[in-house]
């Protein structure tokens, strides 16, 4: 089966599962349909699923990951190769890098999630949530949804919970929903934008992980000015390496700009 095969099986699928999709027309190019995918699989409800439509996906999403080129944890350096970091203690345990999180080959990646904890629903969007949902497979909304409905009430924010990471390089994936902030930041949103980093820690050292990938908590949809997020997040990882068996933490950021913000806090 060629990759759009596996593609038009799959949306396919999908427009099955619900009859109002039946006036759905279908773009006649590969990247119209690839889209066309992503946006079902965004907005498809958790339930069960075939294992065939597992497969077909399994082998799509698989496929191009390698083609977007996984990086291994041992090609990432440490910012004591890097910068001054006259302030850091742990830069052989701290990594800074930049580019898209569902690339790395970690133990972890951090999901800035929202209290629903069940992924990112609008098409195409381009938060992180949608980004790591969208390569993970349908599976990661799944476990996700029964989590929630053995827990009984949306996440709390600054808690932590872990699932496996599908179709991901990352063996596993864990979701923090960090705070939403309105016009200015408060004293208890600093708080919990700690407590997502310290959440996370210590449930990827509780589940016995070794490194750890985290994206820029709650600065994107979320609005959490992101040089005081970046000085927040420093802080706190340097301050818990001192007591904890973690090998690696690597700083995740996609823009310039918080790259920019980071490198300067190593310097």
């Amino acid at each position: 089966m060629t990759r759009e095969e596996r593609v038009d099986s799959l949306i396919s699928y999908l427009k099955r599962e619900n009859q109002s999709y039946d006036t759905l027309q279908e773009p006649y190019d590969y990247d119209g349909k690839r889209r066309l995918l992503r946006s079902l699989m965004n907005v498809r409800f958790p339930g069960g699923i075939s294992e065939e439509y597992l497969n077909i996906q399994d082998e799509l999403l698989s496929e191009e990951t390698k083609e977007k080129e996984i990086v291994e944890l041992k090609n990432i350096p440490v910012i004591g190769d890097l910068y001054a970091c006259t302030t850091i203690k742990n830069v052989e345990r701290i990594s800074l890098w930049r580019g898209d999180i569902t690339r790395l080959s970690v133990d972890a990646i951090v999901n800035a999630a929202n209290s629903q904890l069940l992924g990112c629903f609008v098409p195409c969007h381009g938060c992180i949530d949608n980004a790591i949902h969208s390569a993970a497979g349908i599976q990661l909304r799944n476990e996700c949804a029964q989590i929630m409905e053995k827990q009984g009430h949306e996440e709390p924010t600054g808690k932590a919970k872990i699932t496996k990471g599908y179709n991901l390089p990352a063996k596993h994936v864990i979701h923090t929903v960090g705070p939403i902030v309105g016009v200015e930041v408060t004293e208890k949103q600093k708080e919990e934008l700690k407590s997502c980093y310290l959440s996370c820690l210590k449930l990827a050292e509780k589940s016995g992980l070794t490194s750890i990938a985290f994206c820029c908590i709650s600065t994107g949809e979320f609005h959490f000015p992101n040089k005081l997020a970046a000085q927040i997040a420093v802080e706190t990882v340097d301050r818990y390496l001192g007591k904890s068996k973690l090998e690696r933490v690597i700083f995740n950021v996609f823009k310039e700009e918080d790259e920019h913000i980071y490198r300067k806090l190593f310097l």
